[in-house]
C-alpha cells in the first residue's frame, strides 16, 4: 500500500520542484520524518487517554477507536485546550482539503486537457481550472456520502490504492525502463484500475480469491510489458520530444556534459 502514496501529489512534488538531485533526495527525506513526527503527537495522546481513562479507552477502542480523542478533548481538558484542539482541527480539514482539490484539477488542465487543446489562452484555462474543481468537489463530496460510516483509515487506504494500481507502476518505469511508451502507460493505467474494480466490487473475488490492491498492482506491470513491447498504435510521446529536439530517446533524462 505504501508503494501507492509515491505518486501522490504532497510526496512527489517535492521531487520535481528541487534545484538538483541532492535537494530532491533531502527533502523526500525530511518530509519523510517529519511525516513521523508529526504521526507520534496524536498516538502520545491516545496512548495518554488509555491512563487517564482506561475503561472508557478501552470500550471506545472495541466500539470506534476515533471516538477516544474527542471524548478526551471534550471531557477531561480546559476550555482553552478544546478551543485550540478544534481550531487546529478545523484548520487543517480546510487547508488539506484545498490542496486536495486544487492538486488534480491543476493537474489535469495542464497536464492533460492542454494536450488536447493547445489553443486555449489563460482565460479558458482559468475557467477550465474552475470548472475541474466544482466536478472533483461535486465528485468528492458524492463519495463521502456514499462512505457514510466508513473510516478515515479506510477511506484514504482506497485513495491510495487507486494510486497504486493507476500511477505507481507508469512513474516507476517510465524513469527506469528505457523501454517504457506512452503506450505502455495507457495499458499499465486501464489494466491496474481495470483489475482492481473487477477485485473490489465483486462481492468474493477480492476479499476470497485475490487482494485487489496486489491483483491492481500486477495487471498494472502486466499492462505496462504488454503495451510497450507489442506494436505501437499510440504514438510515443518520449520518441516524438527527442525527435522534435534532435536527442536519442534512450538520452533523455541523461545531465548534460559541463
Amino acid at each position: 500500500m505504501m508503494l501507492g502514496s509515491i505518486p501522490q501529489q504532497d510526496v512527489f512534488q517535492r521531487v520535481m520542484s528541487a534545484k538538483d538531485s541532492k535537494t530532491a533526495r533531502n527533502g523526500a527525506v525530511i518530509g519523510g520524518l517529519s511525516y513521523l513526527a508529526f504521526a507520534f503527537v496524536p498516538m502520545f495522546i491516545v496512548a495518554s487517554a488509555v491512563i487517564i481513562i482506561p475503561e472508557d479507552a478501552e470500550r471506545m477502542l472495541k466500539d470506534d477507536p476515533q471516538e477516544l480523542l474527542p471524548h478526551l478533548i471534550l471531557q477531561h481538558m480546559p476550555f482553552l485546550a478544546q478551543v485550540l484542539f478544534f481550531g487546529a482541527l478545523v484548520s487543517a480539514i480546510k487547508s488539506c482539503s484545498s490542496a486536495t482539490l486544487l492538486a488534480p484539477s491543476t493537474s489535469f488542465v495542464e497536464n492533460i486537457l492542454r494536450h488536447f487543446r493547445r489553443d486555449l489562452n489563460d482565460r479558458q484555462l482559468l475557467l477550465a481550472m474552475r470548472i475541474t474543481i466544482l466536478v472533483f468537489t461535486s465528485l468528492v463530496l458524492t463519495y463521502a456520502i456514499l462512505m457514510q460510516g466508513t473510516s478515515i483509515y479506510e477511506m484514504v487506504s482506497a485513495a491510495y490504492q487507486v494510486t497504486l494500481s493507476g500511477a505507481f507502476v507508469p512513474l516507476a518505469f517510465g524513469l527506469y525502463w528505457r523501454r517504457a511508451t506512452t503506450q505502455g502507460a495507457f495499458g499499465a493505467i486501464v489494466c491496474g484500475i481495470g483489475t482492481w474494480l473487477v477485485l473490489t466490487f465483486h462481492p468474493t473475488w477480492g476479499e476470497e480469491v485475490f487482494p485487489s490492491p496486489l491483483g491492481g498492482l500486477i495487471g498494472s506491470i502486466v499492462g505496462m510489458f504488454t503495451g510497450s513491447l507489442l506494436p505501437q498504435w499510440i504514438r510515443d510521446r518520449k520518441t516524438t520530444e527527442a525527435q522534435s529536439y534532435d536527442v536519442h530517446p534512450d538520452h533523455i533524462g541523461t545531465p548534460l556534459p559541463e
